[in-house]
């Protein structure tokens, strides 16, 4: 049985068949011209037995992931992340054309990561790798290959690279803070985004998506339960289930915050033209704060705001994990990988403690109780 779509890119067919076991298969293909030609297609796989099957084992690689992420993915995830998945399918054409998915080996695999990798970050090949793995189990479960070509590879990558992100210590931050102040007028609420993002850390479609029911000014908090796309200028759901977070906020915030309520709109941060300020906007806001400061920070961008969060609370001693459920971080795996340059910095502070704490305890003459010792050594615990 087939069934049949009109496309952006034309007429899409999805053809369904049992094999001789009784498992039902399915098949899809794209971009034909009429409905015409995508009726013949599927007249030609439907009459072959086990047809479905064949032309499952017969697919090119690029064409499969095409598949696989379309049926799987296109429906479950955020636009944003929809968008990694198009640039891996730009990739994978690019590198592998047509190449049959039964054709390819590990060792056509390696070359791909070390070609690809070579010009691109960790950050960056990771994603495709990570997409481009969880498609070959896809196959593998459909019996299209029996052998995973990505396992024990080596991923390859240049640090040149990396996303190097800057971040502001705390007499920086104070000085923004003040600087911002000094100037806010309702009228322009991108300066009241970028305050949200020094004391809470969220990220920018968290904060466009901010309705008034979301703060809480008698409990201190502020709920986390949606966030702007600006790509696709819709309100969605959170980056991840563990992005729907409570967070507390201090005073200052909140007494800012209410010098918006005399917009009259639904939205916190809505304008006088009826719209959220774009990232564009924000950032361009933000760029003239920073040299107002003197602040000379390069790439310095407004979810580098979101970095300095982190870098304030990890400088003020707050445990890893509470960072991370602020942030709306599944687990603190993520929060310690994506911050991992941060840790490090605090970690070789920590070091240095424990070092001149250790170097204390030689120092003690004569007999010492036990409340002594507990009131002259200083634990140092880092994260």
């Amino acid at each position: 049985m087939a069934s049949y779509r009109k496309t952006s890119t034309g007429w899409k067919v999805t053809i369904s068949q049992r094999d001789s076991s009784g498992k039902l298969r399915q098949i899809s293909k794209n971009r034909f011209p009429t409905k015409n030609e995508a009726r013949q297609y599927a007249a030609k796989i439907e009459a072959q037995k086990d047809g479905v099957l064949s032309a499952k084992k017969d697919i090119e690689f690029a064409k499969y992931f095409d598949y696989w992420y379309e049926k799987y993915k296109e429906n479950s995830v955020t636009d944003s992340t929809l968008r990694h998945y198009h640039l891996s399918s730009t990739i994978i054409h690019k590198y592998f054309g047509t190449k049959n998915l039964q054709e390819i080996n590990r060792e056509d695999y390696q070359a791909f990561i070390n070609w690809y990798g070579a010009d691109h970050s960790k950050e960056t090949i990771s994603k495709v790798n990570g997409h481009i793995r969880a498609c070959v189990q896809n196959a593998i479960l459909d019996d299209l290959i029996s052998k995973d070509f990505t396992q024990r590879t080596e991923l390859k990558y240049n640090n040149f690279h990396a996303l190097k992100v800057d971040y502001l210590n705390v007499s920086e931050i104070t000085l923004l803070i003040k600087t911002i102040k000094q100037g806010l007028n309702p009228r322009f609420t991108s300066q009241y985004m970028i305050l949200t993002a020094i004391y809470t850390g969220m990220r920018l479609g968290e904060i466009m998506a901010l309705t008034w029911r979301d703060i809480d000014f008698e409990n201190k908090t502020i709920s986390i339960n949606k966030s702007y796309d600006y790509h696709s200028n819709k309100v969605k759901t959170t980056k991840t289930t563990s992005s729907y977070r409570t967070i507390g906020v201090n005073d200052d915030l909140l007494n800012c915050l209410k010098q918006l309520k005399a917009n009259k709109y639904n939205r916190v941060f809505e304008n006088n033209r009826h719209t959220v300020p774009s990232s564009n906007a924000v950032n361009k806001r933000l760029r003239l704060f920073l040299k107002q400061c003197n602040i000379n920070r390069q790439g310095f961008h407004f979810h580098s705001l979101r970095h300095s969060h982190v870098a304030f609370l990890l400088f003020q001693g707050v445990e890893l994990y509470t960072i991370s459920k602020r942030l709306g971080h599944s687990n603190m795996m993520i929060t310690a990988k994506k911050y991992a340059y941060l840790i490090d910095e605090y970690k070789a502070k920590g070091d240095k403690q424990i070092e001149e704490a250790m170097n204390s305890l030689g120092q003690f003459r004569g007999q010492q109780t036990r409340q002594q010792l507990d009131n002259k050594v200083t634990f140092i615990n880092y994260k």
